[in-house]
């Protein structure tokens, strides 16, 4: 191995964002107080330059500048120049994305700030090529050197923004009406896109929270329009190249408006989400081929995701070779050899032509649509493509992986798994869920209830934040909700209870995503906006909102109603970018059914139920005794027994799943 030229302070870290930069000529450290105090000490601007393993301009940025012996020259003399992955440590990412969207309008990764000894930020930007980096580095450098009381001004005017940017409003008292159901809807149809699906316009980001609340919202008012928003977005999905036609999974997003060429990174979080919205409209619509993407989804996960300890990996890069979507794109002779005498219905298939519709005349695969849909081949034959295909992928090059295992992520793709097992009653599903479930509980909880952020290398480090929380309790109220288990139960209550003692303010109603116990930044942020992940507070919320049921708990219930008091005209007036909290909004319009079922079938009654799509419905059961106040005075009975009740009234008991969905229609 060829010796490395230059080492800094990285290859200490577990991160693989981190560890790529390991060996850059510049002098790079990690977040730390190590850090802040050598710029204190030497009187230096300090560069925050933020990323994440996957990120194509990040690679672009670091082999144009920070690779460069004179870039990293300047950086050394006159920085001290911090490293940070934004996957872990996504409270100092806010604070600084929120500091580039004020200078410049707009945010992004490469996030590059140069601030203040104190942390304070006074300039922000994204990726900048080579010379005119060295020139801003240079500019920032005579600034704070010749205009010291300007500089501080400047940063003190920054911060502020920074504090009061993510301010919500504490409301004392609303109501929440049937009628705002339409005028959510009509927020997201405005700016929706009925032919390709998605939000008009490029590029195309899947954003399942809000599909997840179009499919709710169906459910409710029964508008045609809210199902056809989300089965043609899911349509042209699975059909166009961000879908991987090859080996199952989504990338991260689409470059144009027809989901043709993706950015070519897949994150878990996405195919997380994806599994669970594919899973909830197969039930609703029973479309065969959503089935088949999640399989397919979950196969990849399960086959380039996954740790022997029963972890998810966080990323696959877009990069191989240096060189974005090299590992999935074809050439049209390739092909050819390939696939021999079946070219030709491959190429009518997956809309193959010479001239490619990537750059470079590549091939990115795509199913041929028509005016009745995706043109149609056999099983078999798509079986027998797709594994001669892959068979010749195996032997490339593979992007590089984010092995680092993010609580907050896993959480994600243990809900969806569950999911998926509620729809389509596949054990494995919930085999693997069980094991991450176990994972999560082994390796990332603590003995204080309090919860690790990352694991790598046989240990988890740097405390939990918000989502890190709010996911994990989400996902065992689901697990348990799947299995009866009351272990599940317990973990979310114990979870949720240190989630309000370190997280949470009585005073504004919201919880912050940071802990109190966490070293303090330069502002404590809160994150209520639903983006392609749902906000960390209206996860809380919702999960406060189940548990508050489950429990019988008025505290849980009144911290929910007021964080979602708090978020309703934001809900009213941008839905899709608060979809989780109009989600749970329907839930306070119209109290959810509470399902109760009691005895040794209970598991098989549960599954019955879990096949269809409902929403304003909580499971819950057991198989003997139970502490759970609903089920208390329901054990008695020799046989297994369902209660459907609603605003603390049960109807009477029922035998059979079918006789309780008719108590609930």
């Amino acid at each position: 191995m060829t010796p490395h030229t230059h080492t800094n302070d990285l290859t200490q870290e577990t991160s693989p964002y981190l560890l790529q930069h390991a060996h850059n000529p510049v002098n790079w450290m990690a977040w730390s107080t190590k850090a802040w105090d050598k710029a204190k000490k030497e009187d230096k601007l300090v560069l925050v330059s933020i990323g994440y393993s996957a990120c194509h301009w990040c690679h672009v940025m670091e082999h144009e500048s920070f690779e460069d012996e004179m870039v990293a020259r300047i950086m050394n003399d006159h920085y001290v120049s911090i490293k940070v992955d934004r996957e872990e440590r996504p409270d100092v990412d806010q604070i600084y994305m929120d500091a580039v969207q004020i200078i410049t309008g707009h945010g992004g990764w490469p996030l590059n700030a140069i601030c203040l000894p104190d942390g304070r930020p006074i300039y922000a930007g994204t990726y900048f090529r080579k010379e005119d980096w060295k020139q801003v580095l240079l500019y920032m450098t005579d600034y704070f050197t010749r205009n010291r009381d300007e500089v501080m001004q400047r940063a003190t005017e920054i911060t502020h923004g920074i504090k009061v940017l993510d301010t919500i409003p504490l409301i004392r008292d609303t109501t929440f009406q049937a009628g705002d159901r339409v005028a959510m809807f009509d927020k997201i149809d405005r700016a929706w896109d009925y032919e390709k699906g998605g939000r008009t316009g490029a590029p195309k980001f899947p954003m399942p929270v809000t599909m997840q609340y179009l499919l709710q919202n169906y459910h409710y008012t029964k508008n045609e329009m809210a199902l056809r928003a989300v089965t043609v977005t899911l349509d042209n999905m699975m059909d166009g190249g961000i879908y991987d036609h090859v080996g199952g999974g989504f990338a991260r997003y689409s470059v144009d408006d027809s989901w043709t060429i993706p950015h070519f990174e897949k994150m878990l979080y996405d195919n997380a989400q994806l599994v669970s919205l594919y899973s909830a409209a197969y039930q609703i619509t029973k479309n065969e081929s959503y089935k088949q993407v999640v399989f397919d989804t979950l196969a990849y996960v399960g086959r380039e995701m996954t740790d022997v300890s029963g972890g998810f990996y966080s990323a696959l890069d877009a990069d191989s070779e240096g060189v974005e979507g090299k590992f999935y794109v074809w050439t049209y002779n390739e092909l050819n050899d390939i696939l021999g005498h079946d070219f030709e219905a491959f190429c009518e298939y997956y809309d193959v032509t010479k001239e490619g519709n990537f750059e470079h005349g590549w091939i990115n695969l795509r199913r041929q649509t028509t005016d009745h849909g995706s043109r149609t081949s056999n099983a078999d034959e798509l079986k027998q493509w797709g594994e001669k295909l892959m068979e010749v992928r195996s032997k490339r090059i593979r992007p590089g992986l984010d092995d680092k295992i993010l609580t907050s992520w896993n959480a994600l793709m243990l809900k969806g798994l569950i999911d998926a097992y509620n729809a389509f009653g596949e054990e494995r599903f919930l085999e693997t869920a069980l094991a991450n479930a176990h994972f999560i509980k082994k390796n990332c909880l603590q003995a204080d209830h309090s919860i690790n952020r990352t694991f790598k290398w046989g240990k988890s480090s740097i405390s939990g934040f918000l989502d890190d929380y709010s996911f994990t309790i989400e996902a065992f109220i689901a697990l348990y909700q799947a299995t009866f288990d009351e272990q599940w139960l317990d973990e979310a209550k114990h979870l949720a209870d240190h989630a309000i003692q370190h997280f949470y303010s009585g005073e504004r109603g919201v919880f912050f995503y940071t802990s109190i116990n966490d070293d303090p930044l330069i502002a404590r942020k809160t994150e209520t906006t639903d983006n392609v992940i749902p906000s960390s507070n209206s996860s809380m919320a919702k999960s406060l909102f189940l548990l508050g049921h489950l429990y019988d708990s008025a505290h849980y219930l009144h911290i929910s109603r007021q964080q979602m008091m708090n978020l309703k005209e934001n809900a009213l007036t941008h839905t899709a970018f608060y979809a989780n909290w109009a989600m749970l909004m329907d839930s306070f319009i119209d109290e959810p059914y509470e399902v109760a079922i009691a005895g040794a079938n209970s598991l098989e009654l549960r599954k019955e139920i879990a096949k269809s799509y409902l929403p304003n419905v909580i499971i819950l059961g057991t198989l003997g005794e139970s502490k759970l106040p609903l089920l208390a005075d329901k054990t008695k009975s020799n046989d297994t027994r369902i209660y459907v009740c609603k605003d603390k009234t049960c109807g009477l008991p029922v035998r059979s799943s079918e006789e309780a969905m008719n108590q609930m229609r």
